[in-house]
């Protein structure tokens, strides 16, 4: 046995065997070979989203659509790789449509500079897209609000763009189907003066749907004019109450005649006037008051909120001026006239007034007269008339005067 070992051919076999059984235990990792491939301590799966797609075609003249902005990406390979990959992302996904014509098309989205050692999915990877004819044409803004943001009492005018005229660019179908393109204004507050605000432009079809265009200016510039819906009424006085026993209100002055009242056009028009309520119950010389101006319902404001009223009193006065004499009118010669009732011929007058005007009457201040003409002989009951120049009220003690008519003996 110790001779079969000392033999060197044989040391040598055995050493050859080893060998072999070492090399066998090596794991193959060359994936081109046969044998065992990545093991899966180095093999990797991952998704990287939202991945940006890039568009090539002559964009001066045309329009694309149906490509996506973003896809989503599986990588599988070496987890080195992998991982350097998702890090770096120095890779393009992309589509080439410079060789293709106007119209639809099925296309494959492609991916360039990333390993040849990963297996990529693209999801999605195929695709429709349209390739239309690139036009621009000019469009006009309408401007757009809620009319409820516009405070009662006010009214809006015509609200002015800037600039009022727009490029719009898209494919000549979709261009062809814009029938509204309007700016709107977003305020959620309630205004009552002139606004100016900045509003995206909004490109839309028959059926107020959005459409995929690009807006040159994408802002506008608008202003709304607001102004006070109003009108000058005069303003009525209105005493209330009866004045004081003995005191006549002589005159009720405005330091003001109108007022500019504020409310909806539809309020407006069924206002002639506002008004002040003074109570002339406590009013007992000449005063001077500051009441408010009434408006009714619907008026939002009022300028002026108040008058200053100027009250003029006389005090009364009521006095009798006794033994007025009774002039007798229409009387013909033929007859003489007897009185019987009252029996002198004079009667008395209650005058009420000023005090320094009652005060200063006397007999001669009236003109009391009956009249006789046509009456034939006998005793008569008639009225008494009365006149005066003097700005006062009066009443008989008597309405009526009794008298005889008798014809004279010839």
């Amino acid at each position: 046995m110790d001779k079969w070992l000392d033999n060197p051919w044989v040391l040598r076999g055995v050493a050859l065997l080893l060998a072999l059984l070492l090399f066998s235990s090596v794991p193959n990792t060359d994936p081109k070979r046969p044998g065992d491939v990545n093991v899966p301590s180095d093999s990797n799966v991952e998704t990287i989203a939202d991945v940006p797609v890039k568009s090539y075609y002559d964009t001066e003249n045309l329009v694309v659509s149906g490509v996506p902005e973003t896809v989503d990406l599986t990588i599988q390979g070496p987890r080195t790789i992998v991982q350097q990959t998702r890090a770096l992302k120095d890779f393009e996904v992309y589509v080439d449509l410079t060789e293709l014509e106007i119209g639809e098309h099925q296309i494959q989205i492609n991916i360039r500079d990333i390993s040849e050692r990963l297996t990529v999915t693209i999801e999605p990877s195929n695709i429709t897209v349209n390739i239309q004819e690139r036009v621009t044409k000019e469009f006009s803004v309408e401007a757009e609000y809620n009319a409820a943001i516009i405070g009662d009492g006010y009214i809006a005018g015509t609200p002015s763009i800037k600039p009022k005229m727009v490029e719009i660019t898209g494919a000549k179908d979709i261009i062809d189907q814009i029938s509204f393109v309007k700016a709107t204004v977003n305020i959620d507050k309630e205004i009552r003066e002139m606004v100016t605000r900045d509003a995206n432009v909004l490109v839309l079809d028959k059926d107020m749907n959005k459409l995929n265009v690009i807006v040159n200016p994408e802002t506008v510039q608008v202003t709304i004019p607001v102004e006070s819906s109003k009108k000058k009424v005069p303003i009525d006085i209105v005493p209330k109450g009866t004045p004081p026993s003995g005191v006549t209100i002589d005159s009720i002055t405005s330091d003001v005649k109108e007022a500019t009242i504020i409310a909806n056009p539809d309020v407006l028009k069924n206002v002639d006037k506002v008004r002040v309520e003074v109570d002339v119950s406590n009013i007992t010389e000449d005063t001077e008051v500051t009441l408010p101006v009434i408006i009714s319902n619907g008026i939002v404001e009022v300028t002026p909120e108040t008058a200053k009223l100027t009250i003029k009193v006389s005090r009364q006065e009521e006095v009798t001026i006794s033994n007025i004499p009774i002039e007798v009118s229409g009387q013909t010669d033929e007859y003489e006239i007897q009185f019987v009732n009252p029996e002198n011929g004079r009667t008395s007058i209650i005058a009420s007034g000023q005090t320094e005007i009652v005060t200063a009457l006397t007999s001669a201040d009236f003109t009391i007269v009956v009249d006789v003409t046509g009456l034939e002989e006998g005793e008569h009951s008639l009225d008494i008339q009365v006149s005066s120049q003097r700005n006062i009220s009066w009443r008989l003690a008597d309405d009526k005067a009794e008298l005889a008519i008798i014809k004279k003996e010839v």
